[in-house]
């Protein structure tokens, strides 16, 4: 069994900044990619971040520039940065990783997700 368990999101007024965290636990044989979605009401969900085991980025259009990502392998932790918040970046923001829970069974596990609320 493998739980990713998100937290780090609230209220923030916009220009401000959040940081959202997510530990995967469990049943873990190897983590690979880790990242972030966000689905706002009535739209489809998006990506945000993602980072692989090795550490490559790749970034949603809407946050460039204003999001960054960073994960703790040892923690089995993705951590992401956002600054200069804007109410469109209200959302539920859901952690994603593609995990090895034994060797060549791989799975794509989601969190709860979090919300983040952007205030004009």
């Amino acid at each position: 069994q493998v739980q990713l368990v998100e937290s780090g999101g609230g209220l923030v007024q916009a220009g401000g900044s959040l940081r959202l965290s997510c530990a995967a636990s469990g049943t873990i044989f190897s983590v690979n990619a880790m990242g972030w979605y966000r689905q706002a009401p009535g739209k489809q969900r998006e990506l945000v971040a993602a980072i692989t085991s090795d550490g490559r980025i790749n970034f949603g259009d809407s946050v460039k520039g204003r999001v960054t990502i960073s994960r703790d392998n040892a923690k089995n932790t993705v951590y992401l940065q956002m600054i200069s918040l804007k109410p469109e970046d209200t959302a539920v923001y859901y952690c994603n990783a593609k995990i090895e829970t034994r060797q060549y069974l791989i799975r794509i596990y989601w969190g709860q997700g979090t919300q983040v609320t952007v205030s004009s």
